[in-house]
Parts: C-alpha cells; structure tokens; sequence
C-alpha cells in the first residue's frame, strides 16, 4: 500500500495503490494529508461518523476526499485513523483524528481529471489531481 506525489503543472497529482477498494480510499486520504501538509495534533481524540454515496467506484472516492477536505477547511479537523466498508457504491464508517496543529498547502478540491480506478498487480490503483 501507499502512495506518490507526481509531477503536475498546475495543480497535486498522486499515484495511489493498496490491495483492496477500502484500503485504496484510506491511503488516498493519507496522501491528501501529505499533499496539504496537515499537521494533525495530539490533543483529545475527535470521531466522525460519514455515510456517502457515488455513481460508482471513482465517484465515491471524490465524495470521500471533498468531506476530508470540507472537516480541514471548515472544522479544523484532520483524520488519521478510519474504519470505513464500501459495498455498492456506498461508504460508510468512521474517521478518527484531532484538531489541526497546521495545514502548510490547503487542497480546494479533489477533481475528476483522468480519475479512473483499475486494477494493477499491486491491486487496486489510480491516480488523483488535487486542485490546490
């Protein structure tokens, strides 16, 4: 599993990988972190519970990434710890974290440009564009 900033012109690109569709969406979300530079604290513990729905796989992943955005931006919270299941397009779970200590590069949004998941011989994989 993990992740890989890529060269971009404008904006954060990352390779994503990890061997089933849950993980793949956890190490995508540990990568908006390292693309943001969130610096989550080490204070009282905050637990979020989501529920999302997408058209399909690559869909869900953008619901996904815009709520961890929309929680730094607004709430001030990063998440470092989740327990989420996707069956059928939907997600659902958990997001444990803390409040932010310093988001050095904030992220406006996760886009739709050339997002396509597939399956490689690491397992799951795809490529995500940060509009930063």
């Amino acid at each position: 599993m993990g992740f890989e900033e890529l060269p971009h012109t404008a904006d954060c690109a990352l390779r994503v990988w990890a061997p089933s569709l849950g993980s793949l969406f956890v190490e995508a979300a540990l990568g908006l972190n390292s693309v943001a530079g969130a610096e989550i604290g080490s204070g009282a513990r905050v637990t979020r519970r989501i529920s999302l729905h997408g058209a399909d796989s690559e869909s869900l992943l953008v619901a996904f990434l815009t709520e961890l955005i929309y929680f730094q931006e607004q709430e001030d919270l990063g998440f470092d710890q989740f327990g989420i299941e996707i069956s059928n397009q939907h997600l659902s779970g958990t997001l444990e974290g803390a409040r932010l200590l310093s988001l050095s590069k904030p992220v406006k949004a996760a886009t739709f440009h050339n997002l396509m998941i597939r399956q490689t011989k690491r397992g799951q994989e795809t490529e995500v564009v940060f509009d930063v």
